[in-house]
């Protein structure tokens, strides 16, 4: 089945945010929504994500599931947002998430009374678990290694990858955050290798290989397996890890690496105001 796949671009973050939707019928899903944050300001707003909502209110679709492929480190969710915007919609995440909600409570020191039993989110998903949006059937793939709760969605012929696999000239995702391991993620693609050639794939992010090219967000499995600049249907396990622990002793933090996940781990809900009606994110000193 080929569902109707609408992405919208966060060019601050070079996120893509996709709305899916069964062919011939108004059932919908919304992937990785992205909340506005100007780190500067210290600001929030939710003009990306209204976008998408008025992209959903044109078309009448009845959303049933906003999907995140992991706690992103790079924008902050409106997963949250939308879910109030949305009543008949269930946000939803892998449950690897408890495991990053242990990582990193402490690093914030968040407190007992943070949950760390993923029950910010109203489902959380196993690996190989099926469900469906409408008339699309669609499958959850578990593929840590970038992060523990990282998963991707195969809606239909499509192919949501969320960190893992990008363009194949730029390749996969980092492993350097707690809980990643670049042998798990190698083993993670090969599940994602192993679909059909033709099956379509959508990325999380896209960043234009450089400014070499404008940003895109669709490929397919058989394009990774043959062009993939990181990870080919014939490159070795060992051979990857190599290369991809090199790299990422290159890499720097994200920039709102901090902002993000104390807020993703929350299911992309800000903190409780203080006494001074006031909201607080929290920056640990030298932790990383």
């Amino acid at each position: 089945m080929v569902p109707d796949v609408q992405p919208f671009f966060h060019r601050d973050s070079n996120t893509w945010t996709y709305v899916i939707a069964e062919p011939h019928g108004s059932a919908a899903a919304i992937i990785d929504p992205v909340l506005d944050f100007d780190a500067r300001a210290g600001r929030v707003s939710t003009a990306s994500a209204e976008a998408v909502l008025d992209h959903v209110h044109e078309r009448s679709l009845d959303v049933q599931w906003i999907l995140e492929t992991h706690a992103h480190a790079d924008h902050l969710s409106a997963g949250d947002w939308l879910r109030r915007q949305l009543p008949g919609a269930r946000l939803a995440i892998g449950d690897g998430i408890r495991t990053v909600q242990r990582e990193f409570a402490p690093v914030f020191n968040l407190g007992t009374d943070f949950a760390t039993d993923g029950s910010q989110f109203d489902h959380l998903w196993q690996a190989d678990e099926t469900f469906t949006i409408g008339a699309l059937p669609a499958r959850v793939i578990g593929v840590p290694g970038h992060t523990d709760d990282s998963c991707a969605y195969l809606l239909g012929d499509a192919l949501f990858t969320g960190d893992s696999l990008f363009l194949p000239d730029s390749g996969t995702a980092r492993c350097d955050f707690p809980g990643g391991s670049a042998a798990t993620l190698y083993r993670s693609i090969r599940q994602m290798y192993a679909l059909p050639d033709a099956t379509r794939v959508f990325v999380c992010h896209d960043y234009g290989a450089g400014s070499s090219r404008e940003v895109a967000c669709e490929t397919t499995i058989g394009e990774q397996k043959r062009h993939n600049i990181h990870v080919r249907a014939d490159t070795g396990e060992a051979e990857f890890v190599q290369l991809r622990e090199a790299r990422d002793a290159t890499l720097s933090m994200p920039a709102l690496m901090l902002p993000a996940v104390q807020v993703n781990i929350r299911a992309g809900a800000l903190p409780e105001a203080e006494v001074n009606g006031i909201r607080y994110l929290k920056v640990p000193l030298d932790r990383f």
